[in-house]
């Protein structure tokens, strides 16, 4: 393989990028709909179904909640999901659809488990083939990948209708935003997909193994499963969470450059849609585009990075003589490029799938994805968490713009006040505290020494990275780090349940003051927030925030190995 990008290369990411934004609006358009409580095609056939669950569950789906109310419902029906998982997974050497006879999990794995893929992180300390029977992984695991994703989306909308409403005192209903996500989105989107997968090779069974003879005439057991239906939602959902343990490397999770390719698109479908629909929800559909544009923006420079130091591989192994790109820990199915934009994809949008190994990148080809995780996602990000930690900086930033010009900050027709200001920044601290603190910790205890796989700077980016995807609530590891211990899967479990809850809980309060305030009409003072001026501040408030919080943590870690390794020392 020769060292360097390539013309393929290139044309491959410049296509995902054009069909992201081919995808934008009509899927966009979709979520409009729903975001209103407007009948679609699928009220047809699904209609009474949806009306049934209202009435089995005594539900009133017009009855609109404040945000207080909202969050509440919210954080309780989570909370039951989370003991039910629990449950199943402590519980599944007793329950049916275990053809292996696996045995339950243990408590921390358990907790840990339950919490991942409560919160839409999906972090797996286990290989899911070896530890999770068939009905863990489909009533434990993937029924969080719909109703996780179901939640971002509707506490998405709870904040959209906080900035469209004028003097209101609720921001929707979540049983019914809930519930039509998931019936009228998620469920369709994914029988569709699921088929698409069967059809390119993946497999959806109940069987246990299926043997098979090597090359060498060995006979081999190769694990089975409902792999296509799971791999279906974890993408679309933004979730992550493998049936296998090599994840989207595995061939029966991600077959062909095809399948390879939809999964990308999968993975930020939702998140390029939202903003759109954010921009029709408020009256301007031109907010929706600027937000858009600002985040692809930092995710082609994200793309460029990674693929720039994986093309130009290790210059110690040049030095000896091999030269290449790192394909170090990369599926030869996909190559260097499909490899570095599959990375960059998924911790932007904070699913956790990989297709290649992390852990195994150029030091500052896996910081960015490192990156990508620190800045809280909001590069696209995961189904509604994804905009609604955007619009945390939108806030911010023209709060920087007000103190600038000396006049009150104003956004889309909301005066920004004290209130909305401390909330943001509370919602935005939880990242660096829970992050860095918890690392801090980790690289200091014994228990904590005790996981990186490597020393130096590289053991620290591997305790770094894995309390960064658990906090931000992608799920993806480095892969070096051994976490399927007490003192890992507690600490993760809590990164990521205070990483989840502690930043939705100050967005349904923003949604809620900003619902209550009256609309002010712009004027020649206010500050436009459509053109190229507002997608450069944003873009700056976000990297100076990450930067100056995280910028110290990358220095030990990927930017000290990188310098250790174009000095000839390796990790």
């Amino acid at each position: 393989m020769t060292t360097g990008m390539t013309l393929q290369g290139w044309t491959l990411i410049l296509v995902f990028t054009a069909l992201v934004l081919a995808l934008a609006r009509p899927m966009g358009a979709w979520l409009f709909a729903l975001y209103e409580g407007r009948r679609t095609p699928l009220h047809r056939v699904l209609g009474p179904l949806e009306t049934g669950f209202y009435r089995l569950a005594g539900i009133d789906p017009g009855a609109e909640q404040g945000w207080r109310r909202y969050a509440l419902h919210m954080l309780v029906f989570n909370l039951v999901l989370l003991l039910f998982t629990y449950a199943v997974l402590r519980l599944q050497a007793v329950l049916p659809l275990n053809p292996r006879g696996l045995a339950g999990i243990g408590a921390d794995g358990a907790l840990n488990t339950a919490v991942s893929f409560t919160t839409n992180t999906n972090w797996q300390w286990y290989s899911g083939e070896a530890a999770m029977s068939n009905l863990s992984q489909m009533l434990g695991l993937t029924i969080h990948n719909f109703l996780s994703a179901a939640t971002g989306i509707a506490v998405a909308f709870a904040l959209f209708r906080g900035f469209a409403r004028r003097e209101a005192k609720t921001v929707g209903n979540f049983w019914a935003d809930c519930t039509r996500v998931t019936l009228y989105l998620l469920l369709p989107a994914c029988l569709v997909y699921a088929l698409f997968l069967v059809a390119s090779g993946v497999p959806q069974t109940l069987s246990a193994m299926a043997q098979t003879t090597s090359l060498e005439g060995l006979r081999q057991s190769i694990a089975l499963g409902p792999v296509a239906s799971q791999e279906a939602i974890k993408m679309l959902g933004t979730n992550g969470g493998g049936f296998f343990n090599a994840n989207s490397a595995h061939p029966f999770e991600n077959p062909t450059a095809l399948t390879n390719l939809v999964q990308m698109l999968s993975i930020f479908a939702l998140g390029a849609g939202l903003t759109w629909c954010f921009g029709k929800a408020v009256g301007n559909t031109r907010q929706g585009w600027a937000i858009l544009a600002a985040m692809l923006a930092m995710f082609l420079v994200g793309t460029t990075v990674t693929y720039w130091q994986e093309a130009a591989g290790n210059p110690v192994l040049h030095h000896l003589g091999v030269a290449g790109g790192n394909m170090e820990g990369k599926e030869v199915r996909f190559g260097i490029a499909a490899s570095a934009l599959f990375s960059v994809v998924t911790t932007a949008a904070s699913c956790g799938a990989v297709n290649a190994m992390h852990d195994s990148f150029t030091a500052l080809g896996g910081m960015v994805p490192l990156v990508n995780m620190q800045l809280g996602e909001v590069v696209v990000g995961g189904v509604g968490a994804g905009i609604y930690g955007f619009l945390l900086f939108a806030l911010l930033a023209v709060f920087v713009a007000g103190l600038m010009v000396g006049r009150t900050p104003e956004y889309l027709g909301k005066k920004i006040e004290a209130r909305e200001v401390k909330l943001a920044v509370l919602a935005v601290a939880v990242l660096p505290l829970c992050i860095l603190g918890l690392t801090a910790l980790s690289a200091v205890l014994p228990a904590g020494l005790a996981g990186p796989l490597n020393k130096g700077p590289h053991g620290f980016s591997e305790i770094l990275y894995a309390f960064a995807s658990g906090t931000g609530n992608n799920g993806s590891a480095f892969a070096g780090l051994t976490a399927g211990t007490p003192f890992y899967n507690g600490l993760l479990a809590a990164a990521m349940w205070i990483g989840r809850f502690f930043v939705i809980v100050p967005v349904l309060a923003i949604a809620g003051s900003l619902a209550a305030k009256k609309h002010t009409p712009e004027t020649a003072g206010s500050f436009p927030t459509t053109g190229p001026l507002w997608i450069g501040l944003l873009i700056a408030v976000i990297l100076v925030l990450g930067g100056l919080t995280f910028l110290p943590s990358l220095a030990l870690g990927p930017i000290a190995d990188h310098l250790a390794m174009i000095s000839g020392q390796l990790f």
